[in-house]
């Protein structure tokens, strides 16, 4: 094959030239550009998000955080925001590239909510932590965050435990909303850094060729907690819940290493057997020269050992995730 391809959409979450370190951090803060905050507050924020979302708002509270996806009428996910509460609001977490777009999606029922608003937190910041060293900096004496999910509202900002890296090194995310938030210390990565801590951590963002492609179960988010599927009704839910009650699950999203210095482009093909298996939906580079990928790919291919991205010639490695699939495992059988 060709070690050449025309570039279409950099699937970097970075957005950014930079490469990642081979070294991974384990104790380090990077401060992530590429994400935005919004506040939905007002009236009745929990009952206006319940009806968009995938996840429960009633296990939104101060000291759990939950990952969601909102969905349109097919089920297909067109964001997968992060929710935390704060101050009685809901504030979400979005890639920024997309966020116009998701919140102009939002928008349109967000109109039947009198007294209720969603607003761009200009002033925030977002920071990566590495390890529980560096989070302990900012907890309270004798507090702790032991699992994805738990946070605590500080100062003008939130600290939130989200998924370890599938090396085992425990990540969180520090939203700075307000001025008198404090300011984290530590070693520092870049967002790169953080960027591959997401695909160790198997944590798909959609980009703006990949919203509105797949049901959330097609991107792990039920094995991050990120779907309540005992929930009432909101947009897509008969096609989520079709698809997990009668176990349709035909593709998922698989974590790949590929031996190669250029780029991987959003919506590049998984090949085996010479045939489109699935394609890739989130890559890093490092600075060794090699790559990782979040692709979707189907189960089917699980019996062919041999995977190819389209247009480079090395072999895909497959690499751990640190949470389990049981769909790819019993397709792997």
């Amino acid at each position: 094959m060709s070690d050449t391809a025309t570039p279409t959409e950099s699937t970097s979450t970075t957005g950014t030239a930079h490469l990642a370190s081979a070294n991974r951090p384990k104790a380090a803060i990077a401060r992530v550009e590429s994400a935005r905050l919004y506040r939905v507050g007002g009236k009745d924020p929990h009952k206006f998000l319940h009806g968009q979302l995938s996840q429960s708002l009633d296990d939104v509270k101060p000291d759990k955080s939950r990952r969601a996806a909102a969905c349109n009428p097919k089920g297909r996910a067109y964001a997968l925001p992060l929710l935390a509460d704060y101050e009685g609001d809901i504030v979400l977490r979005l890639p920024r590239r997309i966020a116009d777009e998701v919140t102009s999606q939002l928008n349109k029922f967000l109109m039947l909510f009198r007294g209720t608003d969603m607003k761009p937190l200009e002033q925030a910041h977002l920071y990566g932590f590495w390890g529980e060293a560096t989070a302990e900096a900012l907890l309270p004496e004798a507090m702790e965050l032991k699992l994805p999910g738990d946070s605590i509202t500080l100062a003008g900002g939130k600290l939130i435990r989200v998924q370890d890296t599938a090396e085992g090194v425990a990540r969180y995310e520090y939203w700075q909303i307000d001025d008198s938030a404090p300011i984290p210390e530590g070693a520092e990565a870049t967002e790169a850094d953080w960027a591959a801590s997401e695909i160790s951590a198997g944590l798909a963002e959609l980009s703006p060729s990949t919203m509105s492609e797949y049901v959330p179960q097609m991107l792990n988010l039920q094995h991050v907690d990120g779907i309540h599927f005992k929930k009432g009704c909101y947009t897509g839910q008969e096609v989520i819940a079709r698809m997990h009650y009668l176990g349709q699950l035909k593709k998922s999203i698989f974590r790949l290493s590929l031996p190669s210095e250029r780029p991987v482009e959003v919506g590049t093909q998984i090949i085996a057997n010479d045939k489109a298996v699935g394609e890739v939906i989130n890559s890093v580079g490092f600075d060794d020269g090699h790559q990782e990928i979040l692709a979707v790919v189907k189960h089917a291919a699980l019996s062919t050992p041999d995977w190819h991205l389209e247009g480079f010639d090395p072999s895909l490695e497959r690499l751990p995730l640190p949470y389990k699939v049981p769909e790819q495992e019993a397709a792997g059988n």
